[in-house]
């Protein structure tokens, strides 16, 4: 079977930038498992693993307009720390806005005694990321799958779709 949109992939795979420096890896953990086609991978990733098929080792770059965009410093402002509840903050932490394209991730990417610089780029905006991938296996995915837009592991049940009854905006009768 080839990966196509509609199908459920199950890889193991590293992450790094392109100086070599590891950002994530499957290794110790579960393979990953995504649903093609439903943007729950990197575009550049998605790309480069259509047609392929189980047993595929593939190491892929992924130039920023195809990973998490390119970095604009636009997003990166300067807020007076009285606008943040009281508490300690510090570099690194993250928490939800709301800006003018909706909900977004912001980090605290500066502090001093009157201001808080947040960044709402993602992380890895702007950079090349390079991907080393090992195809496990490649499935139909199942209809709950398909409406929910993610893969499910084996023996998860949806409130929604519990034993294969319900539709995604009923919840299943109970027994």
């Amino acid at each position: 079977m080839i990966i196509e949109n509609g199908k459920v992939v199950t890889m193991e795979y590293s992450l790094c930038l392109e100086d070599g420096t590891r950002i994530d890896s499957s290794e110790g953990k579960p393979p990953h498992m995504y649903l093609h086609g439903a943007a729950n991978v990197v575009p550049g990733l998605e790309v480069a693993l259509t047609g392929h098929s189980v047993g595929a080792e593939l190491d892929v770059k992924v130039l920023p307009t195809s990973g998490y965009g390119r970095r604009n410093d636009e997003l990166v402002h300067m807020v007076p720390r009285e606008k943040f509840p009281p508490g300690e903050l510090k570099i690194g932490m993250r928490f939800h806005g709301e800006g003018e394209n909706g909900p977004s991730v912001l980090r605290v990417v500066g502090l001093n005694d009157t201001h808080v610089t947040i960044d709402a780029n993602h992380p890895l905006a702007g950079k090349t990321l390079v991907f080393s991938v090992k195809i496990l296996e490649v499935r139909d995915a199942t209809a709950a799958e398909l409406a929910e837009g993610q893969a499910h592991t084996p023996g998860h049940v949806h409130p929604h779709f519990a034993q294969g009854r319900g539709k995604p905006d009923k919840p299943a009768k109970p027994d």
